[in-house]
């Protein structure tokens, strides 16, 4: 069981690990292990996740969800298997835990009456000062 906060805990057979070969730290031995991993975590029907919860991950997550829902971390960051493993499950806490941060919402305001007449001052202060930078007409009678 996977912990993310009070309300949330994640059971480990609602998420896949598949094992690859990766790029990176780790010499030669990258090339004959398969040491870097493949989170892959159903979102749309994970049971654990509330509906708010659901749709702000969807929303976080970008282009690492794939069309039928399912959230796609790649960790290879490490040399080894168990610390990749690790570090994909901690991403994957950390993302749920962003989601669950409800935004708050704006609340539309009017500018007060002395910041209203402070600015139209200030625009006909700016006026006069273009007018008096104006050429005067020439009369030669």
């Amino acid at each position: 069981m996977i912990f993310v906060s009070e309300d949330i805990s994640i059971h480990e057979n609602s998420i896949r690990f598949l094992f690859t070969t990766a790029s990176g730290p780790g010499g030669q031995k990258v090339n004959k292990t398969s040491s870097a991993v493949q989170l892959r975590f159903d979102v749309k029907r994970s049971p654990a996740l509330p509906e708010d919860v659901r749709s702000r991950l969807m929303e976080i997550a970008g282009n690492r969800l794939t069309g039928d829902g399912e959230l796609i971390i790649e960790a290879n960051r490490y040399r080894t298997l168990e610390q990749n493993r690790q570090d994909a499950i901690e991403r994957l806490v950390a993302l749920i835990r962003q989601a669950e941060v409800e935004p708050k919402v704006r609340k539309p305001t009017k500018p007060s009456i002395k910041s209203k007449t402070r600015r139209l001052e200030e625009k006909r202060r700016h006026s006069a000062t273009k007018r008096l930078r104006s050429s005067v007409p020439f009369n030669d009678e």
